[in-house]
């Protein structure tokens, strides 16, 4: 499946693969990818529609917990493969050409 890596998904897909086999719930993916809610579930569902990630609702009563259930999302083999893939695709058509035009480390680094 291919998605529009905007920043927001870049982010998420970075901080799935911080740890890609831990569990994550949407608060904490919120705070750790730097995203708003409104760019964070949608991204969730294409993922888990693509089988880049699973949800699972926890198992709690939320009146004993004081909270509703959390859903949490887990990257798959195959969504940390692709995940992989497509940033790493991403930083190859984003990397400027050693070779441009006026780029010399040289000057700046001396000047340090």
């Amino acid at each position: 499946m291919d998605f529009n890596l905007t920043p927001a998904v870049v982010r998420l897909l970075q901080a799935f693969l911080e740890d890609p086999e831990a569990p994550h719930f949407g608060a904490e993916l919120i705070k750790k990818a730097h995203v708003s809610s409104g760019s964070l579930y949608p991204a969730l569902r294409r993922f888990e529609g693509a089988g880049w990630v699973t949800g699972e609702t926890e198992d709690i009563d939320p009146s004993e917990a004081g909270r509703p259930a959390r859903r949490y999302y887990t990257l798959t083999p195959l969504g940390a493969r692709e995940a992989h893939l497509a940033l790493a695709e991403l930083s190859q058509r984003v990397r400027p050409p050693a070779t441009s035009p006026g780029w010399s480390a040289g000057p700046v680094a001396e000047g340090i």
